[in-house]
């Protein structure tokens, strides 16, 4: 059973104000078309979608540091745009963009969502996977070194930027210097993220490191106790959608905590929340259950809204309010 205070948690929330938390990963833009389903298409069994609007937002590493810049938190985004509109877009939308560094080699990573009717119909991606050249590397790790912040948050979406040897590098020296490092990984890469504060990958995600079903409360425990057997990380939090999130600590015994979305609209960048506010929560100074309900609670609001969402530390407070009276 978990033992937590809720007028802590409260607090730990407040303390999220302006800390500075360094992040790197994919950047991405997040394109929404919004409209309405208004016939079968007579050249193909297909929607026509009448467009009313379009948005743009932020996606990837982008939406991480906008989870932390929402929550109070002052995002420090490091990482890779092309020489295009979109890249500008996101470097004109982000508290600084001194760490975001421009490559005429690769496009700005865009993913275009439709939506009708509050519904996904289709997605379109725009992106290189590549890995970045030697030179935005160091332009990256020049950027790490020289700045201040209280803990480094990698986002990974597997296009190219977290190579081995830029993930070794920021590892090495947050090691060096006691950062705390906070991953949401990506399979192909989950084996550089050792060693970590904490490590956050999904279920399917689990499962295709462990390689078993990770349905069960049971096969959930066995699949994180392999994988903190297999690397060096403080905390994991295995996210399982519907079913909650799985906590693993070091030396501990692991703990489950039930997802208390009541509405599911989007889970669109839910992972992201996730890692944002468990990486304040500990930096604010949460242990690693109140960290996780922190977290989890978070993630139940943002899935209850429509496209890639961001939450506030009042609406966060708010739900916890409701989920302990």
């Amino acid at each position: 059973m978990i033992s937590v205070d809720l007028n802590k948690m409260k607090k730990i929330v407040q303390n999220f104000k302006n800390k500075r938390v360094l992040v790197l990963g994919d950047l991405m833009l997040d394109k929404y078309i919004w409209g309405h389903v208004s016939r079968i298409s007579p050249e193909a069994p297909i929607p026509v979608v009448v467009v009313k609007k379009d948005t743009s937002c932020f996606g990837g590493a982008g939406n991480v540091s906008h989870n932390l810049e929402s929550l109070g938190a002052f995002p420090l985004l490091t990482g890779v745009i092309g020489k295009d509109q979109e890249g500008e877009w996101i470097k004109k939308n982000v508290p600084d963009s001194r760490g975001i560094f421009t490559s005429d080699k690769r496009p700005t990573t865009v993913k275009t969502r439709i939506i009708a009717h509050h519904q996904q119909v289709v997605r379109v991606d725009l992106e290189t996977k590549g890995p970045i050249s030697h030179q935005i590397k160091e332009k990256i790790l020049n950027f790490i070194r020289k700045e201040k912040y209280n803990g480094i948050l990698i986002s990974d979406y597997n296009k190219g930027i977290l190579t081995k040897s830029l993930v070794g590098k920021v590892l090495s020296f947050a090691r060096q210097r006691k950062i705390p490092v906070f991953v949401d990984p990506k399979v192909e890469n989950f084996f550089l993220f050792s060693p970590v504060t904490l490590i956050s990958p999904n279920h399917m995600e689990a499962e295709k490191i462990v390689l078993h079903k990770c349905h069960t409360n049971a096969q959930a425990e066995k699949a994180g106790q392999k994988i903190l057997s297999q690397i060096s990380a403080q905390y994991l939090i295995l996210k399982r959608g519907e079913q909650g999130i799985t906590v693993f600590e070091k030396g501990g015994k692991p703990f489950h905590i039930q997802a208390i979305a009541k509405e599911v609209y989007d889970v669109t960048g839910a992972g992201d929340t996730v890692i944002a506010t468990a990486a304040l929560a500990l930096l604010s100074g949460a242990s690693i259950q109140e960290a996780a309900v922190i977290a989890n609670t978070a993630a139940g609001i943002v899935v209850g809204k429509i496209g890639t969402a961001t939450l506030t530390p009042n609406e966060l407070i708010s739900a916890l309010n409701s989920l302990f009276e």
